[in-house]
């Protein structure tokens, strides 16, 4: 399903993977305050649910912020009751095993209407911003849960921007998530741009998540600062003590098998 939203003017807050994380939501609706960004100017490549432990109230706090949301491989699958979250992840990995847990807890928490909403969510969406022509993914094109980094063949890049074109014609640029790493790639045809997730800091050894601003034409990746000890307490007490809830706090993800290997985390840095 594809959604054009038409002329967008003024600033746009771009975010990623709330992943339940209701104290990051909350912290972007604080930034949306101050730089007077209405919920038509914020939007979200997905997974609203994830890792953390707040999936409902975070589901709520977004639906009420009036942000576009685009879908993600975690809305797709609770809309339609899967028994996994689909996230991409190699069978049997510790990414795989661990992603086990949250998704339960998530799963028995959303309930019939959040799921509708969900479902009711676009795989695409488009708008014009300053003479230029956006186009809004989650993952990939060719597989929602793709996993795109800024390491990536340009090769991969060009494939996934030819098939947005297939399907709604020429763009000047791509905004995309999932990865969970921010960044900007400049490509023949414009930039692909990934505004990183607010509910997971990009296992850079550091608590602040990402979010980016798209103003002027230019787009600028910022920190987000969260009350992280209370979302960690929140993950604590759904239970969900598997791994996670210690990236919150250290910055490091609890297994680096889904990074390519130039973008894993040396033991030095970590130590």
């Amino acid at each position: 399903m594809h959604r054009d939203l038409g002329v967008i003017d003024g600033a746009l807050l771009l975010f990623g993977g709330p992943y339940s994380n209701l104290q990051a939501m909350q912290a972007v609706m604080e930034i949306a305050r101050d730089l007077g960004i209405s919920g038509r100017n914020m939007i979200c490549t997905g997974d609203v649910v994830a890792y953390a432990g707040d999936p409902a109230p975070t589901v709520a706090l977004v639906r009420e912020s009036g942000a576009t949301v685009v879908a993600g491989n975690c809305e797709k699958q609770l809309a339609q009751g899967a028994l996994d979250c689909g996230c991409g992840f190699e069978e049997g990995s510790a990414c795989d095993l661990l992603s086990a847990g949250w998704y339960s807890v998530a799963s028995a928490q959303i309930g019939p209407a959040d799921r509708a909403w969900m479902a009711g969510c676009p795989d695409l969406v488009s708008f014009r911003h300053q003479g230029a022509r956006y186009a809004v993914i989650h993952g990939g094109v060719s597989d929602i849960a793709r996993f795109i980094w800024p390491s990536t063949a340009r090769t991969v890049f060009e494939q996934e921007w030819a098939l947005i074109e297939e399907r709604i014609g020429p763009v000047d640029h791509v905004i995309a998530g999932h990865s969970g790493l921010p960044f900007i790639r400049q490509l023949g045809a414009g930039r692909w741009i990934n505004p990183g997730v607010i509910g997971m800091p990009p296992h850079d050894g550091a608590q602040q998540t990402r979010y980016g601003v798209l103003d002027g034409g230019e787009v600028l990746i910022h920190r987000l600062s969260y009350d992280v000890e209370a979302a960690h307490a929140a993950m604590l007490r759904a239970g969900l003590n598997q791994g996670y809830h210690t990236a919150l706090r250290s910055g490091y993800w609890p297994s680096e098998e889904v990074l390519p290997a130039e973008l894993r985390a040396s033991s030095l840095a970590r130590g």
